[in-house]
């Protein structure tokens, strides 16, 4: 069983906080994060959940030691799903195409059960969004902690 873990960078303290614990909940459950070593939200997450699958961009981002990087296929399948590919450096591809692992795991083709995620503002936005679009193709419940209405699956 998995669930994507992400979110701004800038989620505040608080939230880190209860994602935290949310990933510790998750972990005792059964549950395997998918993340992407950004600083906060994806950041908070990992520090929670002892079962981890870290996808990075590009070797050592962060500081981090995740073998996980992105496939030729995830590149393809982040092109598909962002609005202005044309318009996005290397970097911010290798980013986007991270983000397709972290939704759909490995091969892509073994979708997490749900995305819990935090923005700054309700409607999300850069690598949150773009994973939120390939979820919504996939019909994979998202949760978003900013907004106080959200009612979490666990």
């Amino acid at each position: 069983m998995f669930y994507t873990g992400i979110g701004s960078r800038s989620t505040p303290p608080n939230v880190c906080l209860a994602m935290r614990e949310m990933a510790k909940t998750l972990c005792l459950m059964g549950y395997t994060l998918r993340s992407g070593a950004a600083q906060g939200a994806d950041a908070a997450f990992e520090s929670g959940s002892t079962r981890n699958e870290i996808w990075l961009p590009w070797r050592g981002f962060n500081g981090h030691s995740s073998p996980l990087l992105p496939s030729p296929a995830a590149f393809v399948l982040a092109a598909q799903h962002h609005p202005a590919w044309h318009a996005c450096s290397r970097g911010a591809r290798a980013l986007h195409a991270r983000n397709m692992h972290q939704v759909l795991g490995p091969n892509l083709d073994s979708p997490s059960s749900f995305i819990l995620f935090w923005t700054p503002n309700i409607i999300p936005s850069g690598g949150t969004s773009q994973a939120l679009r390939l979820a919504a193709a996939h019909s994979i419940p998202c949760y978003n902690l900013r907004d106080p209405s959200t009612k979490l699956p666990f």
